[in-house]
């Protein structure tokens, strides 16, 4: 018996819709990788971009447990002296929360290469709106 490997133009790929209201920050980014990478796929092949698009709407209605809301920080670092910049969770969800599920999505998938091509597939708004409704993403339900 043969191991079956999946080839990269053999992928049919196709859309997913999940909506963020009032889900949890991690729950939503684990079904977002999981999509992403194709390891809900029978044909999943570690070293081949099987997976597929993922179309996150409603990111400033995302939520997180316990006391992550005041308490979580994202830390960037720009290399020079006093360059530390830190910033809540609250504050980040309210400047730009596309920016919150992408980076908790992008840890989620390898750091490589191949994690950088999937990461492009993942589409994250703010609002209810979105351009893909040609695509017709299939609602995803977490």
């Amino acid at each position: 018996m043969k191991t079956f490997s999946a080839k990269k133009e053999d992928q049919q790929r196709k859309w997913y819709l999940i909506d963020a209201e009032n889900q949890i920050l991690g729950k939503v980014a684990e079904k977002a990788a999981t999509i992403l990478r194709g390891k809900d796929k029978v044909t999943f092949t570690p070293h081949v971009d099987t997976g597929d698009f993922v179309v996150v709407i409603n990111a400033d209605k995302v939520t997180v447990s316990g006391k992550k809301y005041t308490q979580k920080q994202y830390m960037s670092y720009s290399g020079y002296i006093g360059g530390e910049k830190i910033e809540s969770f609250k504050d980040r969800l309210a400047r730009h929360p596309e920016i919150v599920i992408e980076r908790a999505v992008r840890g989620m998938i390898p750091h490589n290469r191949l994690g950088r091509r999937i990461f492009t597939k993942l589409k994250v708004y703010a609002g209810d709106k979105h351009p893909h409704e040609a695509q017709s993403p299939e609602p995803v339900k977490i």
